[in-house]
């Protein structure tokens, strides 16, 4: 009798599979025998190789850059495209410190875009530089970078934060942010960057932030916001708690383990107060 019901309905249902409208992980997918079941093997086959493309994908910094000057209304002067120490994406993931290095080419071009402004107000520095780099995932900033700076711009310009030039670096990590930032002598610098795929969010965007960046700093000197994507955290959410930590670190002067984003628990404890008929 069992074995034809097997014959019948070969895939065992997982009493859990309602659970799955909740969640984007692969929970209660059920089996055939000791098996996956074929759709959800083809689908976890199809997200590693989303997962895998999103990797040794190059990011169009061409097409990056006029894009950005256009939403944001920006002349050329006010973007530059640099370039990390790896010289292809080859290099790039088997040598993650060359990623964390401009290349002295780059290095000179700041350099020599610092020395016209410094010419003008030798004294003269940055509030925030943002820097846009392509990490492991190019899909990230490809799908993200320009919808999130739509946001985020015009709001630090409106709350009086002098931003440095845009930065788009090629084959780069989180560290090269404070190099950039030492050369532009910005007070914060901001690095986005495409975050390491998963196999459900290929296109996920990271937000690192560091106070007086300078080449040779480490993690916890950095506050970071993750998972920014369309099934993640909003353009709009992750604009809100940056500038939650933007005001926070310029108050404090520091960034890193010492900050914490405390933006959920000051809602959480807002609502709480306000629905609480004791202080009414």
């Amino acid at each position: 009798m069992s074995h034809r019901i097997a014959e019948t309905h070969p895939v065992v249902v997982n009493p859990w599979s309602g659970l799955r409208q909740f969640t984007a992980a692969r929970i209660a997918l059920g089996r055939a025998g000791v098996s996956l079941p074929t759709a959800p093997q083809l689908a976890f086959q199809l997200a590693h190789a989303q997962a895998r493309d999103a990797v040794h994908q190059s990011l169009d910094v061409t097409a990056l850059k006029q894009n950005l000057l256009s939403q944001l209304s920006l002349p050329e002067s006010q973007c530059f495209i640099l370039h990390s120490v790896a010289d292809n994406r080859s290099a790039y993931l088997k040598r993650p410190d060359w990623g964390r290095r401009l290349r002295d080419s780059s290095k000179k071009t700041l350099v020599e875009a610092c020395a016209i402004k410094d010419k003008n107000d030798p004294t003269a520095s940055w509030d925030l530089a943002f820097v846009v780099v392509d990490g492991l995932s190019a899909l990230a900033i490809e799908n993200n970078a320009v919808s999130f700076l739509n946001a985020a711009y015009p709001k630090f310009i409106n709350e009086g934060l002098s931003i440095a030039p845009l930065t788009i670096v090629e084959q780069g990590r989180v560290a090269i942010g404070d190099e950039v930032g030492e050369i532009l002598k910005a007070k914060l610098v901001v690095v986005m960057v495409g975050e390491r795929p998963g196999l459900s969010s290929p296109d996920s965007m990271g937000l690192y932030m560091t106070w007086e960046p300078k080449t040779g700093l480490t993690d916890e000197r950095r506050n970071c916001i993750s998972n920014i994507h369309k099934a993640g955290m909003s353009h709009a959410e992750a604009v809100r708690k940056l500038a939650y930590l933007i005001r926070e670190a310029r108050a404090r002067q520091l960034t890193g383990v010492e900050l914490k984003d405390e933006t959920d628990a000051t809602q959480l404890s807002k609502q709480t107060a306000d629905q609480n008929f004791l202080l009414a």
